[in-house]
């Protein structure tokens, strides 16, 4: 059996300069970016955005469209099917349901995104504060939080609402009085993740103060997950407020909501059931593009699945 001969002569060295041995050959990316390249591969979260928007859109200029009025009672039209006339059909009061459902839609979409502005400022805020200071400070703060996640929702939301003058407010003051609380929970764990990291270390020793540390460094490492968090508050509070009007607690009469709607519509739902099944279906497809959309976000700005 020979043996293979290896000469110098079959190998050439590549040659490069210095400079050209170092650069980075392939693009670089972002972190954001990077999570935006693979959130628009999930095409049922990029159909829910579309959705949302056009949502929105009918939520502020779909109460002109059709050019009828939402407030006045109309009894000579009261229960009308769906026609050209009145698109969605009208209630037991002559209103016709397709102008009260985009407003409704406005209500909607005001209480559950009010209601997740809320809850972010305040849960930020607490978490972060709680988990950077720790020590009897993080000890006093969750301890507050664990005595008001203790008292039960929607009795503590229920009984503000019969307490209280009913109004929209109210009802968004009386659900996010308690559901910061999540919220909170979670930026405070990230917060106690990152506050000794080498780059809030170094941002300590130029003489940073603590505001400038959680508000410039802790907070914005920590939006991964409160956006996740935040796209699942809105469509608990639309359902939440539609839960409340089936009590008679919801949005206070002439305004209407999605759920003030559905309550409306129940007693008629044998006879007239096209006038549960709009707001109900709006209801249902809102509370499903959130969710898909904080699930979308939730793998594309999870770290570990970058690739």
């Amino acid at each position: 059996m020979s043996k293979i001969q290896i000469k110098q002569s079959d190998f050439e060295p590549i040659r490069l300069e210095q400079f050209d041995a170092e650069k980075i050959v392939g693009k670089s990316t972002s972190y954001w970016k990077d999570a935006w390249r693979r959130f628009r591969k999930n095409k049922l979260a990029i159909i829910s955005i579309i959705f949302i928007a056009l949502l929105a859109f009918m939520a502020v200029f779909g109460t002109v469209i059709s050019g009828q009025n939402y407030f006045d009672n109309d009894l000579i039209n009261a229960n009308k099917p769906i026609s050209g006339e009145h698109w969605f059909g009208t209630d037991n009061l002559g209103r016709d349901l397709f102008t009260r459902t985009w407003y409704g839609a406005r209500i909607s979409l005001f209480i559950g995104l009010m209601a997740a502005f809320i809850d972010l400022v305040v849960g930020v805020i607490w978490g972060s504060v709680s988990g950077y200071v720790g020590g009897k400070v993080d000890e006093y703060m969750m301890r507050i939080a664990d005595i008001l996640t203790s008292l039960p929702y929607l009795l503590v939301v229920i009984l503000l609402l019969v307490i209280m003058p009913k109004s929209l407010w109210t009802i968004i003051f009386a659900m996010t009085i308690t559901g910061w609380i999540n919220m909170a929970r979670i930026v405070r764990g990230q917060v106690m993740q990152l506050k000794n990291e080498e780059y809030v270390l170094a941002a300590k020793s130029l003489g940073a103060n603590s505001i400038r540390v959680m508000w410039k460094h802790l907070i914005p490492n920590t939006l991964g997950p409160i956006l996740v968090t935040l796209t699942l508050t809105v469509p608990t509070a639309i359902f939440t407020e539609a839960f409340l009007s089936f009590l008679g607690l919801g949005v206070p009469q002439p305004k209407a909501s999605w759920g003030t709607m559905t309550s409306d519509a129940l007693d008629a739902l044998r006879f007239y059931p096209y006038q549960l099944f709009f707001p109900a279906f709006f209801i249902c497809i809102t509370m499903l593009a959130f969710n898909i959309i904080g699930d979308g976000l939730r793998d594309a700005l999870d770290p570990k699945d970058r690739r």
